[in-house]
C-alpha cells in the first residue's frame, strides 16, 4: 500500500472545484510525478473535470485525452481521481460510478488514490484536510482502502486556503463543464499555479 503526498496546488484546486458548487457533486483527476520515491506518491496537480453530468462517457473520455496529452507534456501521469459527493452526508466510495473510473485510472498507474472530499470538513476556517484517500488493495482495483497521507506545508496550506475561500476566489476556477461552454475558458487554471502567497496578494 502507497502514501501519498498531496501538494498546496493540488490541494487548492480540488477545494475550490467542491466549493465553487456546494450544491452539486463534483469530480476531477489527480495529477502525479511519474516516478515514485519508494511508497510515497506525489500528487502535484488537480484537473477539475466536471459539476454537472459527472459520468457521461464521451464527453469524459474527450477529457480524459486532453488531460493524459497535458500530463504528459508536463512529465506527469494521471495518478488518482477525486469527487465531491452531492449529499453532505455522503463520503463513501463502494460500487459507485466514481469508483469505476478510479478502477480504470489504477488499470494505468497502480498506484493510484481515489480522493473523497470530506463535506463535514468543508469550512472557511480548515483546521485539517477535507479530504480522505484511498489506495488500491488487490487486483485491478478490487478494493479501495483507506491510504496515508499528508499535506504539502500542512499548517500554511489550510491557512492559505481558508482565506482565499473567504475572499470567493474559488469563483475563478475553472473545470471541464466551463471549457465545454466556452473553450476560452482554460482547465488547467494556470493562474492557480502560483504559490498560496502569491494568489492572497491577487485577491
Amino acid at each position: 500500500m502507497c502514501d501519498y503526498k498531496i501538494s498546496e496546488r493540488a490541494y487548492t484546486k480540488l477545494i475550490f472545484h467542491a466549493a465553487k458548487y456546494p450544491h452539486q457533486a463534483v469530480n476531477g483527476l489527480l495529477l502525479a510525478e511519474k516516478t515514485s520515491k519508494g511508497t510515497l506518491v506525489e500528487i502535484v496537480d488537480a484537473i477539475p473535470l466536471f459539476h454537472q453530468c459527472l459520468h457521461v462517457t464521451p464527453m469524459a473520455e474527450v477529457a480524459l485525452m486532453q488531460i493524459d496529452a497535458y500530463a504528459e507534456r508536463e512529465g506527469l501521469v494521471i495518478g488518482g481521481y477525486y469527487t465531491a459527493p452531492e449529499n453532505f452526508y455522503d463520503n463513501q466510495i463502494d460500487k459507485t460510478p466514481a469508483a469505476k473510473i478510479a478502477d480504470k485510472i489504477q488499470e494505468n498507474f497502480k498506484n493510484a488514490c481515489f480522493a473523497v472530499v470530506d463535506n463535514k470538513l468543508m469550512t472557511l476556517q480548515h483546521d485539517r484536510a477535507a479530504v480522505q484517500v484511498y489506495s488500491c488493495v488487490g487486483e485491478s482495483g478490487a478494493r479501495w482502502s483507506k491510504a496515508k497521507f499528508t499535506l504539502s506545508q500542512s499548517t500554511q496550506t489550510l491557512e492559505g486556503v481558508s482565506l482565499l475561500l473567504k475572499r470567493g476566489a474559488m469563483r475563478d476556477l475553472v473545470d471541464f463543464d466551463n471549457h465545454l461552454d466556452s473553450p476560452e475558458n482554460d482547465w488547467t487554471n494556470d493562474f492557480l499555479n502560483k504559490s498560496l502567497n502569491d494568489l492572497q496578494k491577487l485577491y
